[in-house]
């Protein structure tokens, strides 16, 4: 017998006409910070960064690929790891499939990280994504947007109890929690004008969880997200879930 409160249909038609209210206005609040975020001051990028792509090396600006907006996800994949971030995954799973309907509205939407292209590349097809992938790794450009530490950076973090699901992230990357939290994930938005690349946008965190789309649905389940910071976090690369027990049978 479920342990979640019960009622009737009328009950709950009650509840949800409230409820509705609240996402209605949440949905108004989120367009609200939208205009917001278009109104941020444009900065211009003076550093000239260079990339490595498919094509050669690249500037910022060739990556706009003849359009005028740039969006830049900032994948966890670090120099020497085997393997790229399985959260970063997840969140590409959602990217990938955008980049189309992105250039229709004259942007465009790649991946960065700091390994060597190749093994991008690599990784790119095992996960059976089309998406753009460029290596920022000769440059300072994850840096300056800090999505790079240095180890004497993380010494107080890496020197406390590390968690769980950096240790599990680690391991699932080939490398240990110094090199994975070294990396940061995040996206970057440009805008290029009269052949000016400016800065708009930078996020991290939960500003990425809008690629999550996941947990977006989760949250409408029963159950929610069900996490614990004490557990391993549930996130695989999509080909890896056949390997993962069902959290719903443990005990």
């Amino acid at each position: 017998m479920t342990e979640h409160r019960t009622g009737t249909q009328e009950e709950w038609q009650a509840e949800r006409d409230e409820l509705l209210k609240e996402e209605k206005e949440l949905t108004r609040r989120g367009d609200e910070l939208a205009r917001k975020r278009r109104e941020l001051p444009w900065v211009p990028v003076e550093k000239e960064y260079r990339f490595e792509t498919a094509n050669g090396m690249n500037t910022l600006a060739d990556l706009f690929d003849g359009r005028s907006q740039l969006v830049v996800y900032h994948f966890m994949f670090g120099p020497p790891w085997e393997a790229g971030c399985p959260v970063c995954s997840s969140i590409t799973d959602t990217l990938n499939p955008q980049v189309p309907h992105l250039k229709a509205r004259d942007t465009t939407l790649l991946l960065a990280s700091r390994a060597p292209l190749q093994k991008l590349l690599a990784y790119r097809e095992r996960m059976g994504w089309g998406i753009d992938w460029v290596s920022s790794g000769g440059s300072d450009f994850n840096r300056d947007l800090g999505f790079l530490s240095t180890q004497e950076e993380l010494k107080p973090f890496l020197e406390g109890e590390i968690p769980v699901t950096v240790e599990q992230n680690a391991r699932m990357c080939g490398t240990d929690a110094g090199g994975y939290v070294s990396e940061g994930p995040g996206l970057s938005v440009y805008g290029l004008s009269d052949g000016t690349v400016y800065r708009t946008y930078v996020t991290t965190a939960r500003g990425l969880e809008p690629a999550m789309a996941y947990y977006s649905l989760l949250d409408r389940t029963p159950k929610g997200r069900d996490e614990d910071a004490s557990e391993p976090l549930w996130v695989r690369r999509h080909d890896e879930y056949e390997q993962t027990p069902n959290p719903a049978t443990r005990a």
